[in-house]
């Protein structure tokens, strides 16, 4: 169990180090959770900090079911199933996208500011968040940051449910992962503390980056 997320971040960093002291390697950290692991895990291993946002779509009706994500730049990760289960019409999905679109490039605005976005082509990049269940984050981040022409991207968090490297499949060219109970049922099970991280500090994280 980690105390909170820069311990998990820390955690996470030791099954990094050959990535320590890198000129080509990027952190991305996806907010909020990811940026708090992120920020342990780049200044371990002397790396530049960004983010990548990612939001997921579910559905207000439905708690905890998931159909998918979409990230920055109109990437877009489904899964088939679940929008199959959901009841929405082709047009309240479309609805919904759009909704959490604008969310997202609200988001976008608030955390970039001022600041240029790190070069991400042909660097090798870490894709950071505070822990995976079900895959659609990541993978809309990947489709994403796949556009920027990476030359290597390691996705890593500290904790995820065994098969999650099958759910990432070829997205990644590698998946790190602290801990992987057979018990697991939900990331904040395994952090003492798991308060969501605010906006602010976020901003205040990535300023310092």
């Amino acid at each position: 169990m980690f105390a909170d997320r820069f311990a998990a971040g820390y955690a996470l960093s030791q099954r990094l180090l050959a990535y320590a002291g890198r000129s080509d390697v990027v952190v991305l950290g996806l907010p909020r959770g990811g940026v708090l692991v992120g920020w342990e895990v780049a200044s371990a291993l002397g790396a530049r900090l960004d983010f990548l946002l990612v939001r997921k779509l579910g559905v207000p009706h439905r708690p905890g079911l998931t159909l998918g994500a979409i990230a920055s730049g109109g990437a877009r990760y489904m899964d088939p199933q679940a929008v199959a289960g959901s009841g929405l019409t082709p047009l309240q999905l479309e609805q919904l996208i759009a909704t959490e679109s604008g969310e997202l490039a609200r988001r976008d605005a608030e955390y970039r500011g001022s600041r240029h976005a790190v070069p991400i082509e042909g660097r090798t990049v870490i894709v950071v968040d505070d822990g995976l269940v079900t895959g659609a984050t990541v993978c809309a981040a990947l489709l994403a940051l796949r556009v920027s022409k990476p030359a290597w991207v390691v996705v890593a968090v500290p904790v995820a449910p065994p098969g999650a490297q099958e759910r990432i499949g070829t997205a990644a060219d590698e998946f790190i992962c602290a801990l992987s109970p057979p018990d697991f049922s939900r990331v904040g099970q395994y952090y003492q503390n798991f308060e969501p991280p605010s906006d602010e500090e976020v901003r205040a994280l990535l300023a310092r980056a």
